[in-house]
């Protein structure tokens, strides 16, 4: 049987970089961005609400509908991967943990994060590297989106930047933090052997050899269902790249971030 490993970063903060580094080791098979938690998110709400499951005895379905997600999970790799490791990927996984804890007991989910003046940084950079294409989200009548302090607000307030921090708080309210093994975005790309090294550490299995300066595409997703902000497209070299996030966001949105979002602040222990 294989393993699967989850993996739930935060959007702008280098998953697909870590899932294609992740892939250059021969025995793992690494996600683009996975459907596979909205299928047995889906299975959970026809199993919540179907009255042919209400009827039954309770613990006998709970038990079928656990073993039916596993097996659904399971089989969906068998049939597109003979490797015998699996990395999903899908931001939701860390704030489902006690969903999948009950279809794949003391599941192993790997996050990163990156300062948050960094992520409304690349949202921004992106916004106005498009110029040609209606964003959506500019309101001239109602002053919305119009300012960068006004798209951060959307962008924190809907997904999925903003879902996405709603469901870390929710994770580390719950406590839940102890069982996700978190990294870094500004330290995996100064110290990648390190880094890798802890994740191999945290998933225990055996080490492989990765190389930084020439990391090839492997997964593949259209960018065009995501927008403009869905850019998965990595860099060949881990690098990295000072912040420009003052200098892009002015002082008045940086300080803000970082007030606002103590919590995370605290947490991940950024200045």
């Amino acid at each position: 049987m294989k393993k699967i490993f989850f993996q739930a970063s935060l959007p702008r903060a280098g998953s697909t970089l870590l899932q294609n580094i992740i892939g250059q080791n021969p025995k793992f098979y690494v996600t683009p961005t996975s459907g596979v938690l909205e299928l047995v998110y889906g299975a959970r709400n026809h199993y919540t609400s179907c009255d042919e499951f209400k009827a039954q005895d309770k613990e006998l379905m709970r038990k079928g509908f656990q073993n039916f997600c596993a097996q659904g999970v399971n089989g969906y790799f068998d049939a597109i991967t003979d490797k015998p490791y699996v990395l999903d990927k899908s931001r939701g996984w860390s704030y489902y943990y006690n969903f999948l804890d009950f279809i794949y007991p003391n599941p192993k989910i790997i996050c990163m994060v990156r300062d948050l003046r960094d992520i409304f940084a690349s949202m921004e950079k992106i916004f106005r590297k498009n110029p040609d294409v209606a964003p959506g989200m500019e309101n001239n009548t109602n002053l919305k989106g119009i300012t960068t302090e006004g798209r951060i607000d959307i962008w924190s307030s809907t997904p999925p930047v903003g879902l996405s921090l709603e469901r870390l708080y929710q994770t580390l309210s719950e406590k839940n933090d102890k069982y996700i093994h978190f990294l870094k975005y500004e330290d995996f790309t100064q110290h990648p052997q390190r880094e890798i090294e802890k994740i191999y550490n945290y998933l225990e299995l055996p080490y492989f050899e990765h190389n930084f300066d020439n990391v090839k595409q492997i997964t593949q997703e259209n960018d065009n269902i995501h927008g403009i902000y869905g850019d998965h497209t990595i860099k060949s070299k881990v690098k990295y790249i000072p912040s420009d996030a003052q200098e892009v966001l002015g002082k008045v949105a940086y300080n803000w971030i970082r007030t606002n979002y103590a919590w995370f602040y605290d947490y991940f222990k950024y200045d």
